[in-house]
């Protein structure tokens, strides 16, 4: 069982990592237009908007229409793995909107599923006999 958990724990780790690297290299390749819309937001006066770590339906069709199958599958799952840790925060910065549910989800999922696996009972096999040595 405790086999079973900790490649759980894996496969979601790597999930989330995935996403989160979908995310970043998303970012950088928006960086010189965000860069402009934010001087142009703060010389206006107005809030750089982030993008949620959960998206409205309306977000979730454009972001399908968008990206390949396999990319959406991913992102698909990450909405779900990091939903319980998007409420959490409140900011108005994508990195730290994108990061700290990202760390929060591997540091439950990873480290916690993790020792959990490990402080399962191993199975032990009982076939020798019990006069011998361990």
């Amino acid at each position: 069982m405790g086999s079973l958990i900790r490649v759980v724990a894996i496969l979601i780790s790597a999930i989330v990592l995935l996403g989160f690297a979908f995310f970043a290299v998303d970012e950088m390749d928006r960086g010189s237009q965000n860069q402009q819309n934010a001087l142009d937001n703060e010389l206006r006066g107005r809030a750089d908007d982030a993008v949620p770590v959960a998206p409205s339906p309306a977000e979730e069709a454009l972001r399908e229409r968008q990206n390949s199958g396999v990319r959406e599958a991913v992102d698909d799952a990450n909405d779900v793995l990091l939903a319980p840790f998007g409420e959490l925060i409140n900011s108005t910065n994508a990195w730290v909107m994108h990061g700290i549910p990202t760390l929060m989800a591997l540091l439950l999922y990873g480290l916690g599923f993790g020792m959990a696996a490990r402080m399962l009972p191993k199975h032990r096999d009982h076939s020798g006999d019990w006069r011998a040595p361990a």
